[in-house]
């Protein structure tokens, strides 16, 4: 018989959510697939993994779509990995180069700048090279570990977790464990449940490994792991994730705001 296969975003924030799956208990359990968040939505919606940790803006997308509640790639402020590195100030931006493995930050980037900053810009998808990307545009958007590896002080740097705590005062969701009602995505939820625990227990442990690969201390790893990323999804992140879904739907993004479907 074959493993439940699952689709996982293999960006450093991501580790402590399979650790279990890759070295505890649950190790062997599933077919796990590493790649970026937008290619893990896609595996997703065209039914190539049964759950994935999805780009939260997909979820609207999937059939009778469930959410395995209580987990989640969150920040409850300063998130330190979606960025916007800008030669303007962020209210004259014009011109964006977006990462193409995003689809939540591109969403939330949008609605900032639409909702809350009345911008109106033009936006180009690019491979994620910082420095490339700023030679071609006012602005560009960045995610994961190169917006975290990346420095430049000539650029003005915003935080776009930050920025959507300053008009909200809320949590940002940027990925959520989901997949198709007829997934039945709820079997799951013990087992990722187990994985993150087993993953928060051992952060000494993945930064131990990513330090040396991605040329941070491990100190710096696991202030990263516990102070910028938040795993819940509680009650303020579920307010957020309607809150964004709604203003999503305003700017066009999604056709409309839709319910969470929580298992």
């Amino acid at each position: 018989m074959s493993k439940p296969r699952i689709s996982v975003v293999r960006y450093l924030n991501t580790a402590p959510l399979v650790w279990g799956l890759l070295h505890g208990e649950q190790r062997g359990k599933y077919d796990l697939d590493f790649t970026t968040p937008a290619r893990c939505a896609d595996a997703v919606l065209n039914g190539q993994a049964e759950v994935g940790i999805i780009p939260s803006i997909v979820y609207p997308r999937l059939p009778a779509g469930e959410i395995i509640g209580g987990l989640s790639i969150s920040s409850l402020r300063t998130v330190r990995s979606v960025l916007l590195f800008s030669h303007r100030p962020i209210a004259q931006v014009r011109r964006v180069a977006l990462d193409r493995a995003s689809r939540t930050s591109v969403a939330l980037l949008t609605v900032l700048l639409r909702k809350f900053y009345g911008v109106d810009f033009r936006a180009a998808a690019a491979p994620s090279d910082p420095a490339s990307m700023l030679k071609a545009a006012d602005a560009a958007l960045v995610i994961g570990d190169p917006a975290l590896l990346y420095h430049n002080d000539a650029v003005l740097v915003y935080d776009l977790a930050e920025e959507w705590h300053q008009f909200t005062g809320l949590p940002f969701v940027f990925a959520v464990w989901a997949g198709p009602g007829h997934a039945q995505v709820a079997r799951f939820r013990q087992d990722l449940e187990d994985s993150r625990t087993y993953g928060l227990a051992h952060l000494e442990d993945i930064a131990a490994q990513y330090a040396p690969r991605l040329g941070m201390t491990t100190e710096e790893i696991k202030i990263y792991l516990t102070k910028n990323i938040d795993y819940n999804l509680g009650e303020d992140h579920q307010r957020s994730l309607g809150l964004f879904f709604r203003l999503a739907s305003e700017v066009g993004i999604i056709p409309e705001a839709c319910e969470l479907r929580l298992v």
